[in-house]
């Protein structure tokens, strides 16, 4: 059973604040640290690492954050509330096991784990302690998925017929980098599609059917992907890739309009209701490029009939909002959170692996 001990915060607030270490020291952890300072109900008290000389440095950098040696000290540590993972793919098992076995709330840095039955195993153990667990897919938290949510509640495009939505950054080859590393759990999927597919399944749950194709890179891992996802009435036709820059819209078609997530879209801060022909060309300018990023703007500053554009910008990196969500669903007791329940996890990996499972084309 999770036991959290709720501390006083600061003179200029007097909520409870959960207080996390993140276990880890790249870019994705000194994001975190900075985001942190813009969550209400969180802060950020210790940093491990299995470099100490990388966790002093880190610590220095935010200020002197405490130093925690290894993991079993975090287990046990009862000055630290919670833990974010914020190490490689392929460590994430092995760490969250050990620390929901203490009894240790987690937020683990997406993917969650690299294959469905870990997750799965992840998640029992998440109920059997009940000790809070949960993927850091942030984009599900940003208000602009809020947004998405309410326009789709209100009908704002009548029934949907369609989704189309693109992840691609290109990325040199290097068959030691994480991204293309099969032991460093690289691939497009796991690094970029799990976006889309997390998105998707956030919005409308999961699918009925699931097909897809890969192109294999060198090293034996996805270099890209397309996944069809099929639901009553609507398809839902996802990519994602390391070999070209693309769109990075998430677009929902309905029978009265389009709602386009603007770019990039795994870090929505525009919604944008399109309600006619002209509207919706000009919500959705073609490639990814100037001229696609100069038609949008026109789109989006002109008063035109049938087109109504929402702004949720947010201050620092967006990480604030899975930061606060999390806090508080282990503030209330909780072993997960509504919004990214550890089944949605499973059945993203799920989904991967119902596509890695065809030949690579």
């Amino acid at each position: 059973m999770c036991s959290i001990r709720i501390m006083s915060t600061t003179a200029s607030s007097h909520s409870p604040r959960i207080k996390w270490a993140v276990l880890g020291t790249g870019a994705i952890a000194s994001t975190f640290a900075e985001d942190i300072r813009l969550a209400e109900n969180a802060e950020l008290v210790a940093v491990c690492s299995r470099t100490p000389q990388a966790a002093t440095a880190f610590s220095q950098r935010l200020g002197g954050l405490r130093v925690v040696p290894d993991i079993d000290a975090l287990a046990g540590d009862p000055l630290i509330d919670a833990v974010y993972l914020a190490t490689p793919n392929t460590a994430h098992y092995d760490q969250a096991q050990a620390l929901l076995s203490a009894g240790k709330p987690v937020l683990i840095e997406k993917p969650l784990v690299t294959t469905a039955a870990r997750a799965r195993s992840l998640a029992g153990l998440s109920a059997q302690t009940h000790t809070f667990a949960m993927e850091a897919l942030w984009t599900v938290f940003l208000p602009a998925i809020e947004r998405v949510q309410s326009l789709l509640a209100r009908n704002a495009i009548g029934a949907v017929t369609g989704i189309r939505a693109e992840l691609a950054y290109a990325k040199t080859f290097d068959s030691e980098s994480r991204f293309f590393a099969k032991a460093l759990g690289g691939g497009s999927l796991l690094d970029l599609g799990i976006y889309p597919i997390a998105l998707t399944l956030a919005l409308f749950r999961s699918p009925e059917v699931v097909t897809g194709r890969w192109r294999e890179a060198p090293t034996g891992v996805d270099m890209s992907a397309e996944i069809r996802l099929e639901y009553p009435g609507f398809g839902a036709s996802i990519s994602c890739g390391f070999d070209r820059n693309g769109t990075n819209r998430f677009i929902i078609e309905g029978e009265t309009g389009s709602l386009v997530i603007d770019v990039p879209f795994l870090r929505a801060s525009r919604v944008i209701v399109a309600k006619n022909p002209v509207a919706r060309s000009l919500a959705t300018p073609p490639g990814a490029g100037r001229l696609s990023r100069l038609v949008g703007k026109i789109g989006r500053r002109l008063p035109l009939p049938g087109l109504t554009v929402h702004e949720h910008g947010f201050a620092g990196n967006g990480l604030q909002f899975e930061i606060e969500a999390a806090s508080s669903a282990i503030l209330k007791g909780n072993h997960e959170h509504p919004l990214m329940p550890l089944s949605a996890s499973v059945a993203a990996l799920d989904i991967i692996e119902t596509v890695l499972a065809q030949p690579a084309s």
